[in-house]
Protein backbone atom coordinates (compact mmCIF):
# COMPACT_ATOMS: atom_id res chain seq x y z
CA UNK A 1 0.00 0.00 0.00
CA UNK A 2 1.51 3.31 -1.11
CA UNK A 3 2.22 6.04 1.43
CA UNK A 4 0.74 9.54 1.32
CA UNK A 5 4.06 11.13 0.33
CA UNK A 6 4.72 8.46 -2.30
CA UNK A 7 1.28 8.98 -3.86
CA UNK A 8 1.77 12.75 -3.91
CA UNK A 9 5.08 12.28 -5.70
CA UNK A 10 3.58 9.79 -8.16
CA UNK A 11 0.72 12.15 -9.05
CA UNK A 12 3.09 15.11 -9.42
CA UNK A 13 5.38 13.17 -11.74
CA UNK A 14 2.48 11.89 -13.84
CA UNK A 15 1.01 15.38 -14.24
CA UNK A 16 4.45 16.74 -15.16
CA UNK A 17 4.69 14.12 -17.88
CA UNK A 18 1.19 14.98 -19.03
CA UNK A 19 2.06 18.68 -19.24
CA UNK A 20 5.25 17.98 -21.16
CA UNK A 21 4.32 15.03 -23.39
CA UNK A 22 0.67 13.98 -23.49
CA UNK A 23 -0.74 17.46 -23.97
CA UNK A 24 2.08 20.02 -23.58
CA UNK A 25 1.17 23.37 -22.08
CA UNK A 26 2.45 25.06 -25.26
CA UNK A 27 -0.27 23.25 -27.20
CA UNK A 28 -3.09 23.92 -24.76
CA UNK A 29 -6.04 26.01 -25.85
CA UNK A 30 -5.89 29.63 -24.75
CA UNK A 31 -8.43 32.41 -24.50
CA UNK A 32 -8.58 36.14 -23.87
CA UNK A 33 -10.33 37.12 -20.65
CA UNK A 34 -11.35 40.50 -19.37
CA UNK A 35 -9.47 41.87 -16.40
CA UNK A 36 -12.34 41.38 -13.97
CA UNK A 37 -12.86 37.72 -14.94
CA UNK A 38 -9.29 36.45 -14.94
CA UNK A 39 -8.60 36.06 -11.21
CA UNK A 40 -7.20 32.59 -10.39
CA UNK A 41 -6.71 31.85 -14.08
CA UNK A 42 -3.25 30.95 -15.34
CA UNK A 43 -1.38 33.27 -17.69
CA UNK A 44 -0.57 31.61 -21.01
CA UNK A 45 1.85 34.31 -22.23
CA UNK A 46 4.26 36.77 -20.67
CA UNK A 47 2.92 40.25 -19.97
CA UNK A 48 5.13 43.20 -20.94
CA UNK A 49 4.70 46.80 -19.94
CA UNK A 50 3.87 49.21 -22.74
CA UNK A 51 5.48 52.15 -20.95
CA UNK A 52 7.74 53.22 -18.09
CA UNK A 53 6.37 53.30 -14.56
CA UNK A 54 6.39 56.05 -13.48
CA UNK A 55 5.92 57.52 -16.95
CA UNK A 56 7.62 60.74 -15.82
CA UNK A 57 9.50 62.01 -12.78
CA UNK A 58 6.90 62.41 -10.03
CA UNK A 59 6.91 64.03 -6.63
CA UNK A 60 6.84 61.70 -3.65
CA UNK A 61 5.78 64.50 -1.31
CA UNK A 62 3.71 67.64 -0.96
CA UNK A 63 6.21 70.49 -1.08
CA UNK A 64 8.26 72.46 -3.60
CA UNK A 65 10.15 71.43 -6.74
CA UNK A 66 13.34 73.50 -7.06
CA UNK A 67 15.07 74.48 -10.28
CA UNK A 68 18.39 72.90 -11.26
CA UNK A 69 21.27 74.97 -9.89
CA UNK A 70 19.37 76.39 -6.91
CA UNK A 71 21.21 76.84 -3.62
CA UNK A 72 19.92 74.16 -1.23
CA UNK A 73 21.28 75.41 2.11
CA UNK A 74 19.11 76.12 5.12
CA UNK A 75 17.99 79.76 5.10
CA UNK A 76 17.90 80.00 1.29
CA UNK A 77 14.92 81.86 -0.17
CA UNK A 78 13.23 80.38 -3.24
CA UNK A 79 10.83 82.26 -5.51
CA UNK A 80 7.72 80.20 -6.21
CA UNK A 81 6.25 81.01 -9.63
CA UNK A 82 3.58 78.36 -10.12
CA UNK A 83 2.42 74.90 -9.13
CA UNK A 84 2.22 71.33 -10.42
CA UNK A 85 -0.81 69.26 -9.51
CA UNK A 86 -1.53 65.60 -10.22
CA UNK A 87 -2.93 65.67 -13.74
CA UNK A 88 -2.06 69.35 -14.29
CA UNK A 89 1.72 69.80 -14.66
CA UNK A 90 3.57 73.11 -14.59
CA UNK A 91 4.43 74.18 -18.14
CA UNK A 92 6.67 77.24 -17.63
CA UNK A 93 10.45 77.65 -17.47
CA UNK A 94 12.45 77.94 -14.28
CA UNK A 95 15.70 79.63 -13.38
CA UNK A 96 18.05 78.75 -10.51
CA UNK A 97 16.57 80.07 -7.28
CA UNK A 98 13.01 79.46 -8.48
CA UNK A 99 10.57 76.65 -7.87
CA UNK A 100 6.95 75.54 -8.03
CA UNK A 101 4.48 74.32 -5.44
CA UNK A 102 4.07 70.56 -6.05
CA UNK A 103 1.80 67.84 -4.73
CA UNK A 104 2.27 64.11 -4.24
CA UNK A 105 2.06 62.30 -7.58
CA UNK A 106 2.41 65.46 -9.66
CA UNK A 107 4.93 65.70 -12.52
CA UNK A 108 8.27 67.23 -11.56
CA UNK A 109 9.02 69.97 -14.14
CA UNK A 110 11.89 69.19 -16.54
CA UNK A 111 13.96 72.05 -15.12
CA UNK A 112 13.82 70.73 -11.53
CA UNK A 113 16.05 68.21 -9.77
CA UNK A 114 14.91 68.47 -6.14
CA UNK A 115 11.67 68.30 -4.17
CA UNK A 116 11.64 69.82 -0.71
CA UNK A 117 9.04 68.66 1.79
CA UNK A 118 6.79 71.52 2.83
CA UNK A 119 7.63 70.64 6.46
CA UNK A 120 11.24 71.67 5.71
CA UNK A 121 10.18 75.19 4.69
CA UNK A 122 8.43 78.06 6.40
CA UNK A 123 5.22 77.13 4.55
CA UNK A 124 3.26 76.69 7.80
CA UNK A 125 4.00 80.28 8.80
CA UNK A 126 3.14 81.92 5.47
CA UNK A 127 0.39 79.73 3.98
CA UNK A 128 -2.42 82.11 5.05
CA UNK A 129 -0.76 85.08 3.35
CA UNK A 130 0.07 83.40 0.04
CA UNK A 131 -1.60 84.73 -3.11
CA UNK A 132 -1.37 81.86 -5.59
CA UNK A 133 -2.00 84.20 -8.51
CA UNK A 134 1.32 85.92 -7.74
CA UNK A 135 4.83 84.64 -7.17
CA UNK A 136 5.93 84.42 -3.55
CA UNK A 137 9.00 83.41 -1.60
CA UNK A 138 9.61 80.50 0.76
CA UNK A 139 12.61 79.85 3.00
CA UNK A 140 14.30 76.47 3.42
CA UNK A 141 14.43 75.61 7.11
CA UNK A 142 16.66 72.59 6.45
CA UNK A 143 19.27 71.90 3.80
CA UNK A 144 17.90 70.01 0.79
CA UNK A 145 19.57 67.42 -1.48
CA UNK A 146 19.47 66.87 -5.23
CA UNK A 147 17.14 64.04 -6.38
CA UNK A 148 15.42 63.75 -3.02
CA UNK A 149 11.68 62.97 -2.87
CA UNK A 150 11.43 62.24 -6.61
CA UNK A 151 10.05 59.03 -8.09
CA UNK A 152 12.22 58.65 -11.16
CA UNK A 153 10.77 57.77 -14.55
CA UNK A 154 10.99 54.02 -15.08
CA UNK A 155 12.43 53.32 -11.63
CA UNK A 156 9.80 50.63 -10.98
CA UNK A 157 9.07 49.28 -14.47
CA UNK A 158 10.72 50.02 -17.79
CA UNK A 159 8.95 49.91 -21.13
CA UNK A 160 9.06 46.36 -22.57
CA UNK A 161 9.86 44.75 -19.20
CA UNK A 162 8.16 41.39 -18.47
CA UNK A 163 6.05 42.07 -15.39
CA UNK A 164 4.14 38.75 -15.21
CA UNK A 165 5.35 35.45 -16.61
CA UNK A 166 3.36 32.69 -18.26
CA UNK A 167 2.21 30.27 -15.59
CA UNK A 168 1.35 33.01 -13.09
CA UNK A 169 -1.86 32.40 -11.17
CA UNK A 170 -3.53 35.78 -11.27
CA UNK A 171 -4.46 37.25 -7.91
CA UNK A 172 -5.92 40.65 -6.88
CA UNK A 173 -2.44 42.22 -6.70
CA UNK A 174 -1.79 41.09 -10.29
CA UNK A 175 -5.13 42.58 -11.35
CA UNK A 176 -4.00 45.88 -9.80
CA UNK A 177 -0.71 45.74 -11.70
CA UNK A 178 -2.45 45.00 -15.00
CA UNK A 179 -4.96 47.79 -14.43
CA UNK A 180 -2.15 50.25 -13.72
CA UNK A 181 -0.60 49.26 -17.05
CA UNK A 182 -3.90 49.77 -18.86
CA UNK A 183 -4.18 46.10 -19.86
CA UNK A 184 -7.87 45.26 -20.21
CA UNK A 185 -7.55 41.65 -21.43
CA UNK A 186 -5.01 38.88 -20.90
CA UNK A 187 -4.43 35.52 -22.53
CA UNK A 188 -4.90 32.60 -20.17
CA UNK A 189 -5.16 28.84 -20.50
CA UNK A 190 -8.71 27.71 -21.09
CA UNK A 191 -10.25 26.23 -17.95
CA UNK A 192 -9.93 22.51 -17.38
CA UNK A 193 -13.15 20.57 -17.77
CA UNK A 194 -13.76 18.47 -14.67
CA UNK A 195 -16.36 15.71 -14.65
CA UNK A 196 -17.93 14.76 -11.32
CA UNK A 197 -19.71 11.44 -10.82
CA UNK A 198 -21.45 10.28 -7.67
CA UNK A 199 -22.35 6.61 -7.42
CA UNK A 200 -24.74 4.70 -5.21
CA UNK A 201 -28.33 3.46 -5.24
CA UNK A 202 -28.84 5.04 -1.83
CA UNK A 203 -28.12 8.60 -2.99
CA UNK A 204 -30.70 11.34 -3.48
CA UNK A 205 -29.98 14.84 -4.77
CA UNK A 206 -30.22 17.68 -2.29
CA UNK A 207 -33.65 19.29 -2.49
CA UNK A 208 -35.48 16.06 -3.29
CA UNK A 209 -37.37 14.08 -0.63
CA UNK A 210 -35.94 11.02 1.09
CA UNK A 211 -38.59 8.39 0.45
CA UNK A 212 -37.09 5.52 2.45
CA UNK A 213 -34.88 5.18 5.51
CA UNK A 214 -32.21 3.57 3.31
CA UNK A 215 -31.68 6.76 1.33
CA UNK A 216 -29.17 9.52 2.06
CA UNK A 217 -28.41 12.84 0.42
CA UNK A 218 -25.58 13.18 -2.08
CA UNK A 219 -23.39 15.60 -0.15
CA UNK A 220 -20.16 14.79 -1.99
CA UNK A 221 -20.99 16.53 -5.26
CA UNK A 222 -21.86 19.89 -3.59
CA UNK A 223 -18.75 19.51 -1.41
CA UNK A 224 -16.46 18.90 -4.39
CA UNK A 225 -17.95 21.81 -6.32
CA UNK A 226 -17.39 24.15 -3.38
CA UNK A 227 -13.77 23.00 -3.05
CA UNK A 228 -13.09 23.50 -6.76
CA UNK A 229 -14.66 26.94 -7.02
CA UNK A 230 -11.33 28.82 -6.75
CA UNK A 231 -9.74 26.85 -9.58
CA UNK A 232 -9.88 27.79 -13.27
CA UNK A 233 -12.21 24.91 -14.15
CA UNK A 234 -15.54 24.18 -15.76
CA UNK A 235 -17.50 21.48 -13.96
CA UNK A 236 -19.69 18.89 -15.70
CA UNK A 237 -21.99 17.22 -13.20
CA UNK A 238 -22.97 13.73 -14.38
CA UNK A 239 -25.44 13.33 -11.53
CA UNK A 240 -25.92 10.19 -9.50
CA UNK A 241 -24.93 6.93 -11.18
CA UNK A 242 -26.78 3.82 -9.91
CA UNK A 243 -24.84 0.75 -8.79
CA UNK A 244 -25.11 -0.89 -12.19
CA UNK A 245 -22.17 -1.99 -14.33
CA UNK A 246 -23.50 -0.92 -17.73
CA UNK A 247 -24.79 2.43 -16.45
CA UNK A 248 -21.43 3.08 -14.79
CA UNK A 249 -19.60 2.21 -18.02
CA UNK A 250 -21.87 4.50 -20.03
CA UNK A 251 -21.42 7.44 -17.65
CA UNK A 252 -17.63 7.10 -17.56
CA UNK A 253 -17.45 6.70 -21.36
CA UNK A 254 -19.46 9.89 -21.84
CA UNK A 255 -17.40 11.83 -19.28
CA UNK A 256 -14.04 10.77 -20.72
CA UNK A 257 -15.07 12.10 -24.13
CA UNK A 258 -16.00 15.50 -22.68
CA UNK A 259 -13.58 16.14 -19.81
CA UNK A 260 -9.90 16.62 -18.99
CA UNK A 261 -10.23 15.07 -15.53
CA UNK A 262 -12.85 12.85 -13.92
CA UNK A 263 -13.49 12.76 -10.18
CA UNK A 264 -15.84 10.15 -8.76
CA UNK A 265 -17.10 9.46 -5.27
CA UNK A 266 -17.91 5.97 -3.93
CA UNK A 267 -17.82 2.77 -5.93
CA UNK A 268 -14.04 2.28 -5.60
CA UNK A 269 -14.00 -0.30 -2.82
CA UNK A 270 -14.23 -4.07 -3.27
CA UNK A 271 -17.93 -4.60 -2.61
CA UNK A 272 -20.18 -6.57 -4.94
CA UNK A 273 -21.77 -3.33 -6.18
CA UNK A 274 -18.61 -1.23 -6.57
CA UNK A 275 -18.14 -1.14 -10.34
CA UNK A 276 -15.95 1.89 -10.95
CA UNK A 277 -12.57 0.21 -10.60
CA UNK A 278 -13.56 -2.47 -13.11
CA UNK A 279 -14.73 0.17 -15.59
CA UNK A 280 -11.55 2.23 -15.19
CA UNK A 281 -9.39 -0.83 -15.85
CA UNK A 282 -11.51 -1.66 -18.90
CA UNK A 283 -11.26 1.86 -20.37
CA UNK A 284 -7.76 2.74 -19.17
CA UNK A 285 -5.61 1.82 -16.22
CA UNK A 286 -5.31 2.20 -12.48
CA UNK A 287 -1.92 3.59 -11.49
CA UNK A 288 -2.43 3.42 -7.74
CA UNK A 289 -5.14 1.96 -5.54
CA UNK A 290 -5.24 2.27 -1.76
CA UNK A 291 -3.12 4.70 0.18
CA UNK A 292 -1.87 4.30 3.73
CA UNK A 293 -3.95 7.05 5.29
CA UNK A 294 -6.96 7.41 7.54
CA UNK A 295 -9.57 8.35 6.53
CA UNK A 296 -9.61 7.66 2.79
CA UNK A 297 -7.63 4.46 2.22
CA UNK A 298 -9.53 3.40 -0.95
CA UNK A 299 -8.25 6.25 -3.13
CA UNK A 300 -7.81 5.51 -6.86
CA UNK A 301 -5.49 7.37 -9.22
CA UNK A 302 -5.65 6.29 -12.83
CA UNK A 303 -6.22 7.40 -16.39
CA UNK A 304 -8.67 6.72 -19.17
CA UNK A 305 -7.20 6.13 -22.61
CA UNK A 306 -9.49 4.00 -24.79
CA UNK A 307 -10.12 5.71 -28.15
CA UNK A 308 -8.75 9.02 -26.80
CA UNK A 309 -6.07 11.24 -28.33
CA UNK A 310 -4.92 12.30 -24.87
CA UNK A 311 -5.36 10.49 -21.56
CA UNK A 312 -8.01 11.71 -19.16
CA UNK A 313 -6.79 11.65 -15.56
CA UNK A 314 -9.03 9.91 -13.06
CA UNK A 315 -9.37 10.33 -9.29
CA UNK A 316 -11.64 7.98 -7.38
CA UNK A 317 -12.65 9.07 -3.89
CA UNK A 318 -14.41 7.01 -1.23
CA UNK A 319 -18.07 7.78 -0.62
CA UNK A 320 -17.52 8.83 2.97
CA UNK A 321 -17.78 12.66 3.00
CA UNK A 322 -14.82 13.15 5.34
CA UNK A 323 -12.65 10.79 3.28
CA UNK A 324 -13.64 12.68 0.13
CA UNK A 325 -12.63 16.02 1.67
CA UNK A 326 -9.29 14.73 2.96
CA UNK A 327 -8.44 13.04 -0.36
CA UNK A 328 -9.34 16.17 -2.30
CA UNK A 329 -7.18 18.38 -0.07
CA UNK A 330 -4.16 16.09 -0.13
CA UNK A 331 -4.11 14.95 -3.75
CA UNK A 332 -6.71 16.39 -6.10
CA UNK A 333 -6.45 20.14 -5.54
CA UNK A 334 -2.63 20.22 -5.91
CA UNK A 335 -2.87 18.04 -9.04
CA UNK A 336 -5.51 20.26 -10.66
CA UNK A 337 -3.49 23.42 -10.01
CA UNK A 338 -0.42 21.75 -11.47
CA UNK A 339 -2.40 20.49 -14.46
CA UNK A 340 -3.73 24.02 -15.01
CA UNK A 341 -0.19 25.16 -15.79
CA UNK A 342 0.59 27.15 -12.65
CA UNK A 343 4.25 27.89 -11.93
CA UNK A 344 5.69 25.69 -9.20
CA UNK A 345 6.62 28.83 -7.23
CA UNK A 346 3.01 30.06 -7.43
CA UNK A 347 1.35 26.78 -6.47
CA UNK A 348 -1.31 27.37 -3.79
CA UNK A 349 -0.07 25.73 -0.63
CA UNK A 350 -1.96 24.50 2.39
CA UNK A 351 -0.71 26.29 5.48
CA UNK A 352 1.01 23.80 7.80
CA UNK A 353 1.92 24.79 11.36
CA UNK A 354 3.48 23.20 14.40
CA UNK A 355 1.22 23.12 17.44
CA UNK A 356 1.06 21.50 20.85
CA UNK A 357 -1.66 18.99 21.56
CA UNK A 358 -4.19 20.28 24.04
CA UNK A 359 -5.53 16.77 24.63
CA UNK A 360 -4.50 13.15 24.11
CA UNK A 361 -5.10 11.60 20.68
CA UNK A 362 -5.52 7.93 19.86
CA UNK A 363 -3.83 6.33 16.86
CA UNK A 364 -2.45 3.03 15.67
CA UNK A 365 0.82 2.89 13.69
CA UNK A 366 0.58 1.95 10.03
CA UNK A 367 -1.25 4.82 8.30
CA UNK A 368 -0.94 8.61 8.19
CA UNK A 369 -3.87 9.86 10.22
CA UNK A 370 -5.70 13.09 9.44
CA UNK A 371 -7.78 13.96 12.49
CA UNK A 372 -10.16 16.89 12.59
CA UNK A 373 -8.89 19.53 14.97
CA UNK A 374 -9.62 22.93 16.45
CA UNK A 375 -6.55 25.18 16.49
CA UNK A 376 -6.25 28.32 18.54
CA UNK A 377 -3.45 30.58 19.71
CA UNK A 378 -2.42 30.90 23.33
CA UNK A 379 0.35 32.89 24.99
CA UNK A 380 2.86 30.06 24.52
CA UNK A 381 1.91 29.43 20.88
CA UNK A 382 -0.53 27.34 18.87
CA UNK A 383 -2.56 24.66 20.62
CA UNK A 384 -4.76 22.10 18.87
CA UNK A 385 -7.40 19.76 20.23
CA UNK A 386 -9.36 17.02 18.45
CA UNK A 387 -12.77 18.20 17.26
CA UNK A 388 -14.71 15.50 19.09
CA UNK A 389 -14.80 11.82 18.20
CA UNK A 390 -12.81 10.91 15.09
CA UNK A 391 -15.06 8.26 13.53
CA UNK A 392 -14.95 8.95 9.79
CA UNK A 393 -18.74 8.84 9.39
CA UNK A 394 -19.23 11.87 11.66
CA UNK A 395 -19.87 14.94 9.50
CA UNK A 396 -20.67 17.57 12.13
CA UNK A 397 -17.09 17.53 13.46
CA UNK A 398 -15.79 18.49 10.01
CA UNK A 399 -17.84 21.69 10.16
CA UNK A 400 -16.67 22.42 13.71
CA UNK A 401 -12.99 21.88 12.88
CA UNK A 402 -10.64 24.46 11.40
CA UNK A 403 -7.74 22.13 10.63
CA UNK A 404 -6.44 18.60 10.24
CA UNK A 405 -4.04 17.15 12.79
CA UNK A 406 -1.48 15.25 10.72
CA UNK A 407 -0.17 12.22 12.59
CA UNK A 408 2.72 10.38 10.87
CA UNK A 409 2.33 6.85 9.55
CA UNK A 410 4.70 5.32 12.10
CA UNK A 411 3.27 7.23 15.09
CA UNK A 412 1.04 5.75 17.76
CA UNK A 413 -1.16 7.53 20.25
CA UNK A 414 0.17 10.88 21.46
CA UNK A 415 -0.21 12.78 24.70
CA UNK A 416 -1.22 16.34 25.49
CA UNK A 417 1.78 18.66 25.29
CA UNK A 418 3.47 16.84 22.40
CA UNK A 419 4.12 18.79 19.19
CA UNK A 420 2.22 17.82 16.04
CA UNK A 421 1.83 19.10 12.50
CA UNK A 422 -1.41 20.93 11.76
CA UNK A 423 -2.85 21.62 8.33
CA UNK A 424 -5.28 24.56 8.22
CA UNK A 425 -8.36 24.22 6.07
CA UNK A 426 -8.06 26.61 3.10
CA UNK A 427 -11.44 28.11 3.91
CA UNK A 428 -10.63 28.90 7.54
CA UNK A 429 -9.20 32.35 8.23
CA UNK A 430 -9.52 32.90 11.99
CA UNK A 431 -7.46 31.28 14.73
Amino acid sequence: MISVSELKTAITERVNRYNQQDLPLTARAKEKRGLMTCQNHILATDIKSGFDVPRQNLSAMDGYALAIGSVLDAGTQIEIIGESQAGTPFSGELQPGQGVRIFTGAVVPDGCDTVVMQENTNFADIQHSIDKSQSYAITLTQAAAVDKNIRKQGEEITQGEVVLQAGKRLNPADISLLANLGIAKVEVYKPLVIGILATGDELVNVGEPLETLAQIYNSNTPTLKSMLVQLPVVIHDYDIIPDHLEMTRKAVTTAMQECDVIISTAGVSVGDYDFLTAVIEELGQINHYKVAMKPGKPFVFGELTKDLEHPVLYFGLPGNPLSAVVGTLQFILPALWQLSGVQASDMPLTLNLQAKLGADVKKRPGRTDFQRGILHQEAEGYVVKPAGKQDSHRIKQLSLANCLIVLPREAGSMSAGETVEVQLFPWYTKL
